[in-house]
């Protein structure tokens, strides 16, 4: 078991990635506490793992308070923290001139920037104060590396989260402490198989298996990146999109 006696504090835990992700984790050895603004969720999940493997920890991320609490919860259940996964966020679009700040760019903002902000921060303080180094992994998305439809406030946010990532892994290398972004591309989350048929056929085909990727595939690969097996992985960004950024569109080529 390649995390065993890990402690992972994993946000958006109770769902999607995050949920894939917490039981990945337990099944490699670590101990999680699973983040999520809906903390009952967070602890129907629990109630369902193994006894002591897991606790529910409410937080809004886009509050440092509730983050730096989140931390500490982990701690004080585990007795210390050895990766971070800020995995929660939100999604949605609108055409830019269509948009109102108030509702389409800053709680977009405030979550998928800021609170990935406030993860690495908590976190890194707690390495820090530990002496004994730790992983931040954080979901950036494809999104944050080009441009898209109805994207323009998720982008910015994804590209921040980026940036972020080698600017920690930069910053605290000198506690013993990796950062690492991952770039999903079309994942059958909640999110999106709340969609038509037709458009998630849609964006099955952007990808180069011809369909979405589960969320237990992103999470075998965030369990690699918290493990030591992962230890010369740092400052970078692991796409996990099936190819969605290699191409744009299948062609019907004409007979040559």
């Amino acid at each position: 078991m390649r995390l065993k006696d890990k402690v992972a504090l994993i946000t958006g835990g109770a769902s999607g990635i995050g949920l894939a992700t917490v039981k990945k984790f337990i099944a490699e050895g670590a101990k999680v506490a699973i983040a999520d603004i809906n903390v009952e969720q967070a602890q129907q999940v629990v109630d369902q793992l193994e006894p002591g493997s897991a606790v529910a920890v409410g937080v809004d991320v886009s509050k440092l308070a509730e983050v730096e609490a989140a931390v500490q919860s982990a701690v004080d259940a585990f007795g210390k923290l050895d990766v971070i996964f800020n995995n929660a966020g939100i999604a949605g679009g609108k055409p830019l001139l269509d948009q109102d700040p108030a509702v389409d760019y800053e709680p977009m903002i405030r979550v998928d920037q800021d609170g990935v902000y406030y993860g690495i921060l908590a976190a890194g303080r707690q390495f820090k104060k530990q002496g004994t180094g730790g992983v931040i992994i954080s979901t950036s998305s494809i999104y944050g590396e080009q441009a898209a439809e109805l994207s323009f406030s998720y982008s910015a946010a994804k590209a921040a989260v980026i940036s972020f990532t080698r600017s920690a892994a930069y910053e605290l290398a000198e506690y013993g402490v990796r950062a690492v972004a991952i770039t999903p591309g079309r994942v059958a989350t909640p999110i999106i198989n709340q969609f038509s048929d037709e458009l998630k056929a849609t964006f099955a085909s952007e990808q180069l298996r011809n369909k979405m990727t589960a969320p237990e595939e992103i999470a075998n690969v965030v369990a690699f990146l918290a493990s030591d097996e992962a230890n010369v992985i740092n400052g970078t960004v692991v796409h996990v999109d099936d190819g969605y950024s290699v191409f744009k569109q299948r062609l019907d080529l004409p007979v040559f």
